[in-house]
């Protein structure tokens, strides 16, 4: 079953939070719809299934752990963090394996826009929060996470981008951004990979992303 938008009617800014039903049902992210554990709770019945085993943060920027306190409430989900968090069950270290829905996933430490941004590497999907997206508004086809606030470092951002690619099995055909749209290379004329190049390209360029940095 494909990952589920459930920040998809978001009227206020948010990050996109995916639901992944399966062996382990998983959240990736919470978001801050407000409303969002209504969300999940209907798409939880459509898929049959009887709660929410666990949420896993990829950074802990406002935008993606807002309505963290309304899901754990009402669902009582372990949750999952590189950074220790009031509400965090298990502590997320570089290497470890998380199954994400039917899928495991490799958890890539990728700091540069939050120093504790993990992504999610899969055999057949990337869960790559903000550090690398396919359409933002600075480009289309493949960009980068901002860094031009305090604490954030673009030489670290490129050096994880480089660490998605060597780590990035070629069968990985989904990507699934922390903002924009979904990028699937079914639907599109490159592969994740060559999404995740064209976009550390840009990173190494250096120069601002948006024209008031």
């Amino acid at each position: 079953m494909e990952p589920i938008t459930v920040t998809a009617d978001a009227e206020e800014f948010t990050c996109n939070a995916y639901l992944a039903v399966g062996d382990a049902t998983t959240l990736v992210d919470a978001g801050t719809m407000p409303g969002v554990d209504d969300v999940i709770a209907d798409a939880l019945d459509d898929a049959g299934v009887d709660g929410l085993d666990r949420v896993v943060i990829t950074h802990q920027h406002h935008d993606h752990v807002g309505e963290l306190d309304a899901v754990v409430d009402r669902f009582d989900p372990r949750v999952f963090a590189y950074a220790d968090h009031p509400r965090r069950d298990v502590a997320l270290e570089d290497g470890d394996e998380v199954l994400v829905g039917s899928e495991a996933c490799e958890v890539v430490h990728t700091p540069g826009h939050a120093d504790d941004h993990v992504s999610l590497v899969g055999e057949e999907r990337l869960y790559s929060g903000d550090v690398v997206v396919y359409n933002d508004g600075a480009f289309d086809d493949g960009s980068f996470g901002r860094t031009d606030m305090a604490g954030q470092s673009r030489e670290r951002l490129i050096e994880s981008l480089r660490e998605i690619l060597d780590r990035l099995p070629d069968t990985t055909a989904a990507m699934f951004p922390g903002h924009g749209d979904v990028y699937r290379a079914a639907d599109g004329p490159d592969t994740v990979r060559e999404v995740i190049e064209r976009a550390t390209e840009r990173a190494e360029r250096r120069e601002p992303k948006y024209p008031d940095e």
